[in-house]
């Protein structure tokens, strides 16, 4: 698909009904849409804070794994985390080197599952891994090179707890504690570990990340001399995105500007405790891509809900709710249903240029046979109403700031196809960069082999 550029310009027109609805008219509702600008904006500010610390930055392509997106990345120079072989296979066929010399794509698991020991043999991935048995699993495979290790570091914070990436209760890394005992393994399998790695999460506040990456310098530097031949320490990703931010652009460069002059400090630090030119790296990746996405739905219908009168029996739920029905839910976004995850909600017809006047509390619902299929729920999976302008029926919903972990937790559930993906150049030209699934696309991977 090709798009118009008279029709469609991201950046020199608000936001409106006309060219939304010009692109939901060549590929359906609902649709991703990609800003190309954004997302340069935003590796922009990555790539300056790195180079005022000295670090190298990469791409935690978990995020957003679309191939268009992965190219951007590579095209200015950022390097690539991947958790999965077939992260790997796509990063390879996006353009990025194989090898280790240096290593472009890192492979970052606590599971070899699939394909991904195969991806590390065929293409010399380093291994980045997070659970003891991985040496000896690379070992039967007959890998011989470098390795790196995720490290537990007994603390960590993620936007939610059920994202704690750090800590006691955390499944990624190997227990700090555990650090020479992985050392003594992997010198017995005859691998060197050239890079130690840690991931501490997205906590809510730029002071805690600051505070909780200072702390994890300093775990480094204790335990660095356990690995005498190390290369890079990586501080894994954590640069948090502000989802309530109405205008999340506005402070680009200064919400993040204190971290520059911290990794110029590790830096510094961890050279002097090793003796020698370490390399230190950052892996963002919801700070990349969260603003650069939007969900684009069509309201379906409005229908209420209304309280029970005095006399309604004991256990039956009083309460009334207006809730706007749309044709995307959690087969496309996941994070609210998953975990009460919050993103900005704006609504648009055809007779306005921007989003209707007057709010009022409404409930956002999708199509899927599921209770759990709402867009406005809290943190604690309540539903939580928002005051959002009341839509008409055929007028279109923007959820924003779903570029991460949007299409890439989307899923087939109810055997729904995933929506397709649409990405804005910076000339304000429109591509349809992924299809709308079919059932045929459903139903191909169905047989009935003997075994």
């Amino acid at each position: 698909m090709e798009h118009n550029r008279r029709d469609w310009d991201w950046h020199t027109s608000p936001l409106d009904f006309n060219g939304l609805d010009s692109i939901a008219a060549k590929v359906g509702t609902p649709f991703w849409l990609y800003d190309a600008g954004t997302l340069k904006r935003r590796i922009g500010a990555v790539k300056r804070v790195a180079a005022e610390g000295g670090v190298m930055a990469r791409y935690a392509m978990k995020a957003c794994s679309a191939t268009r997106v992965v190219r951007e990345m590579l095209a200015n120079g950022i390097w690539i985390d991947a958790v999965s072989g077939n992260e790997v296979v796509r990063a390879i066929r996006a353009g990025a080197a194989p090898g280790q010399s240096p290593p472009v794509v890192v492979l970052t698991a606590d599971v070899f599952r699939d394909n991904a020991l195969d991806a590390i043999m065929q293409y010399g991935i380093l291994p980045n891994i997070g659970s003891p048995g991985m040496l000896d699993e690379l070992a039967r495979a007959g890998y011989k090179g470098n390795i790196a290790i995720r490290i537990n570091p007994g603390f960590g914070h993620g936007h939610v707890n059920a994202c704690d990436t750090g800590g006691p209760s955390s499944k990624h890394g190997i227990w700090f504690s555990q650090a020479e005992e992985i050392a003594r393994q992997a010198a017995l399998h005859a691998m060197k570990v050239v890079m130690l790695h840690a991931h501490i999460g997205s906590g809510p506040q730029m002071e805690e990340l600051l505070a909780n990456l200072r702390r994890l310098a300093n775990e480094f530097a204790r335990t660095a001399p356990i690995f005498p031949e190390l290369e890079a320490f990586s501080f894994g990703g954590g640069i948090p995105h502000s989802y309530h931010e109405e205008n999340p652009e506005k402070a680009l460069n200064d919400e993040i500007a204190p971290l520059g002059p911290l990794f110029h400090e590790v830096v510094k630090r961890l050279r002097e405790t090793t003796r020698r030119e370490v390399r230190v790296e950052i892996e963002p990746g919801r700070y990349f891509v969260a603003p650069c996405a939007k969900l684009v739905a069509r309201v379906t219908d409005i229908k209420k809900t209304e309280p029970r009168s005095a006399s309604t029996p004991s256990g039956e739920k009083g309460g009334g709710q207006t809730f706007i029905m749309v044709d995307a839910g959690f087969v496309d976004l996941l994070r609210p249903a998953m975990y009460g995850s919050y993103h900005r909600i704006s609504t648009y017809g055809p007779s306005k240029s921007g989003p209707p006047p007057g709010a009022r509390p409404v409930v956002v619902a999708g199509p899927l046979c599921e209770s759990g299929d709402v867009f406005t729920r809290d943190a604690s999976d309540f539903i939580a109403p928002r005051d959002l302008p009341l839509p008409a029926k055929g007028d279109l919903l923007v959820i924003h700031d779903a570029g991460a972990y949007g299409y890439a937790m989307s899923s087939n559930y109810n055997s729904v196809g995933r929506a397709p993906q649409v990405w804005i150049g910076e000339d304000g030209a429109a591509a349809l960069i992924s299809r709308r699934e079919t059932v045929d696309d459903i139903l191909r991977l169905e047989t009935e082999t003997t075994l």
